[in-house]
């Protein structure tokens, strides 16, 4: 046994991961963390842990009293080092479920480089144990084998989206943390400026800007893999720093961007799961989407379209129906198939289920050979019950379930309302990959609260060709009325925008941009945006476009989402190494903190 605590002689020649049958009879050195001890009564095991693996130690005294006594001493989590030959395990003792299973090291010599206290929470993959408190441990939580490997994945998958861009001619630029403060959505972080008082930095929530300058510069083909920061209102698995997989290309159409992003999809999908994604990927236009299922990133892993059957009940004798069409409500529902014979509790729970998601009430037909079973059954036609059962392609067994709503609620009501239902009846199928576009955005949404249109995606999104002239009507309407109201035809406009979807969660989203000063200008207009603002908000881009801007687009993938989705974890926050809480706090360090009253005046700031 070593004395000593350095590592000096006793640097590893394989990690815990690595020995084979192969190795046996062969004299190693491993270092790592003790990740289990046993202690037999006249010999002790140890399971050494690093990244790459396990591997079993043997300390028996007849082999070596020191060493076997300085064993004894070891607990969970020590850092040692050890020596000792490679050994095939005893018959019957093999373990199956580790690499290194069919050997173990019979311990020479042991050096504990560094005792351990108890940790707060075993570092095991199945832990029982608060995520604040694994937060506040991160440097522990991190030692976690599920933890590492999504790392692991994130790498991975960090290096074969380089590779596979970088064959496409991309080149990978840097652009800055400190910009300009050009708030659009959510709210910058602002960094005050020492040398400049009174002045701010503002840390970029995207590199929109700087990525559409380099393809004003020539850079036909960029890519980064970048942090954004958006100072968002506190959300469930939202960070307020996040990455992405940044992507912009000169001189090309919506079909460019799709074929490239579904070659790095398909690149990523090879590399972290092994598996051959099918392209050309499946499209669906954004109102057809919503109109189907509810959603613009719809899952399409299971059925359950929405089917509009207004005109089919327009007419009954139902009251709730007819008040609502008198209100301008539409008539819309979905089929449960082969779940007619539920009792009347889980109608009741179903019932409570569209009311959560946003509904007033539910309205449900059991389908049978004879009829169209339900206490409103009464009230419609039996052309109408006959209708409703064509229109859903009802068959024997099966259970309609029907809400009334305004056109603007009815259907994402209803695409919540479709994903709970499969949720609770266990119809999404984990194993099945489930990939699309979504294309064709509206190009503005509206704001009731501010009563005028904001960018649906971002003020440089390109409306399609045909809509240009929309937006003329809508500047003149406007001028017009002096107001903008819910009814312009911008409100019809759609645009150059799509998202990349996987199993209901958008992964991507990108458009093709604005690159020409004069509609540019156009759809400031329309966001109610002044010239003198456009100026001192984005006059570097505009001043870019006036030297030759070519034509380009691109595509932004959430990284983290990403991994998310590849690892199976239930948050972001698994698979970055250092997150935020959902209140943006980080535990570890104890940030945001409090800064000394020197460095505020450094500053000249002061705080209120």
């Amino acid at each position: 046994m070593s004395e000593t605590t350095s590592l000096r002689g006793k640097k590893r020649t394989h990690t815990c991961g690595e020995l084979r049958a192969k190795d046996i009879n062969e004299v190693v050195t491993l270092n790592g963390w003790v990740d289990g001890r046993r202690d037999l009564g006249g010999v002790i095991f140890i399971d050494l842990r690093d990244r790459y693996g396990k591997t079993q130690v043997v300390f028996a005294p007849q082999h070596n009293e020191n060493v076997y006594q300085t064993a004894k001493r070891l607990r969970n989590e020590d850092v040692i080092a050890i020596v000792g030959k490679v050994e095939r395990r005893p018959d019957g003792t093999e373990n199956k479920s580790l690499p290194t299973g069919e050997i173990e090291i019979l311990g020479d010599d042991l050096v504990i480089l560094n005792e351990a206290e108890t940790p707060p929470f075993p570092i095991e993959d199945e832990i029982e144990t608060s995520e604040d408190l694994r937060l506040k441990y991160r440097f522990l939580d991190l030692r976690r084998h599920q933890m590492q490997s999504n790392l692991l994945t994130r790498h991975k998958m960090a290096q074969a989206a380089r590779k596979y861009l970088d064959s496409l001619n991309f080149m990978e630029i840097e652009t800055p943390f400190l910009m300009k403060s050009t708030p659009e959505g959510a709210r910058d972080y602002l960094v005050p400026s020492r040398i400049h008082h009174g002045k701010f930095y503002a840390l970029p929530q995207s590199p929109q800007t700087y990525k559409q300058i380099l393809m004003v510069s020539g850079f036909d083909r960029y890519f980064q893999i970048v942090k954004c920061f958006r100072d968002e209102d506190l959300r469930a698995d939202r960070q307020p720093e996040f990455t992405q997989i940044d992507i912009e290309m000169s001189f090309v159409l919506e079909e460019d961007i799709y074929d490239m992003a579904e070659g790095l999809i398909k690149a990523l999908f090879k590399e972290a799961k092994g598996i051959d994604i099918k392209t050309p990927l499946p499209r669906l236009k954004y109102d057809e989407a919503m109109t189907k299922y509810g959603s613009d990133k719809p899952d399409l892993r299971f059925g359950l379209e929405i089917h509009n059957v207004t005109d089919i009940l327009k007419g009954s004798q139902f009251k709730v129906f007819e008040t609502g069409l008198e209100a301008g409500n539409l008539i819309c529902g979905i089929n449960l198939q082969k779940q007619a014979g539920i009792s009347r509790k889980q109608i009741d729970e179903l019932t409570d289920l569209a009311k959560s998601c946003g509904a007033a009430g539910l309205v449900y037909f059991k389908v049978t050979p004879e009829a169209l079973e339900s206490p409103t059954a009464k009230y419609f036609s039996a052309e109408q019950l006959k209708g409703l059962r064509e229109s859903f392609k009802a068959e024997n067994g099966d259970l309609i379930l029907i809400i009334t709503q305004p056109r603007r609620q009815i259907y994402p009501t209803l695409g919540q309302f479709r994903l709970e239902v499969a949720k609770k009846f266990g119809l999404i199928d984990e194993s099945k990959i489930a990939l699309l576009w979504v294309t064709e955005f509206p190009l503005f949404e509206w704001s009731e609260e501010e009563r005028r249109f904001a960018a649906m995606h971002h003020p440089f999104t390109s409306p399609k060709e045909e809509d240009v002239a929309t937006l003329d009507q809508g500047i003149e309407e406007h001028k017009k009325k002096k107001r903008w109201t819910i009814e312009n035809p911008i409100g019809n406009a759609h645009a150059r925008a799509y998202d990349l979807v996987l199993n209901g969660n958008e992964i991507a989203g990108g458009s093709i941009r604005i690159f020409q000063p004069e509609l540019q200008q156009k759809m400031f207009s329309c966001l109610g945006i002044s010239e003198h603002e456009a100026k001192t908000k984005f006059g570097f881009l505009l001043d870019a476009f006036k030297y030759g801007a070519p034509p380009h687009g691109g595509i932004a993938f959430g990284f983290d989402r990403l991994i998310m989705l590849f690892t199976g974890s239930k948050s972001i926050r698994d698979v970055i190494a250092f997150p935020k809480t959902s209140s943006a706090m980080s535990l570890m360090d104890d940030a945001p903190s409090e800064v000394s009253r020197e460095q505020l005046m450094e500053l000249h700031l002061k705080v209120i």
